[in-house]
C-alpha cells in the first residue's frame, strides 16, 4: 500500500510563492525573476527557499533587487510530520529584502527607511546593513551595498496563504519607491 504525500506547510507556502512570483515574471510581465534558492541544510536539518526579482524594464536606472525568503527548522517540520502538540504551532519565518548599490549611507539610509516604513509601517523590524568593498567608488567614496531587510514578528503558516498576493503588491511598491529616491 502506497502511503499519501502529505506536503508540509513550507512547501505549500513555497509552492504559493513560486505560482505568484513566477506568474508576475512570465505572465504579467511585472518582474523578472533573477536568483531562486532551494536549500536543505543538513547542518541543522533546516529548509531556506528564497525568490530574488526586480522590476521589468529595460529603462531603469537603479536596479534593486527584492527577495522573498522562507525559512523553517527541523523543530518546525517535526511538529508537523509527528503532530505533536506541545509548543508552538509549527510554521514558517518569512523575511523581506530589498538589495541597492548607495554612494552616501548617511543621507541615503534614513530616506529609504522613511520610504520602507510608508509601505510597511512601524510593525515590522527594519535592519540596514551596509557593506563596501575597499578601494570602491569614485575619488576614495566607497559605493555601498545596503541589504534592508524585513522580518515579522510573528510566524506564518497556511492560514496566511490568502496575505500572499497583497504582501507581494506592498514589496513591488516598496521597489519603486526605493527606486524613486
Amino acid at each position: 500500500m502506497a502511503m499519501l504525500f502529505d506536503p508540509t506547510i513550507f512547501d505549500n507556502l513555497k509552492v504559493a510563492l513560486e505560482n505568484q512570483l513566477y506568474d508576475l515574471d512570465n505572465l504579467d510581465e511585472r518582474i523578472r525573476v533573477v536568483n531562486r534558492v532551494d536549500r536543505l541544510d543538513m547542518a541543522v536539518m533546516g529548509r531556506e527557499f528564497a525568490l530574488q526579482f526586480v522590476l521589468a524594464g529595460t529603462d531603469r536606472e537603479k536596479r534593486i533587487v527584492g527577495e522573498i525568503r522562507l525559512d523553517t527548522s527541523l523543530r518546525d517540520l517535526a511538529t508537523e510530520l509527528l503532530e505533536l502538540q506541545e509548543g508552538d504551532p509549527p510554521g514558517c519565518s518569512l523575511r523581506l529584502r530589498f538589495h541597492l548599490a548607495m554612494p552616501d549611507a548617511e543621507t541615503q539610509c534614513p530616506r529609504i527607511e522613511a520610504a520602507v516604513r510608508e509601505q510597511w509601517g512601524t510593525e515590522v523590524s527594519l535592519t540596514q546593513t551596509l557593506s563596501f568593498v575597499y578601494g570602491s567608488g569614485s575619488g576614495g567614496n566607497p559605493l555601498y551595498e545596503n541589504a534592508v531587510e524585513l522580518r515579522f514578528n510573528r510566524r506564518i503558516d497556511e492560514e496566511q496563504m490568502n496575505d500572499l498576493p497583497e504582501l507581494i503588491e506592498y514589496m513591488l511598491l516598496t521597489l519603486e519607491a526605493l527606486e524613486r529616491l
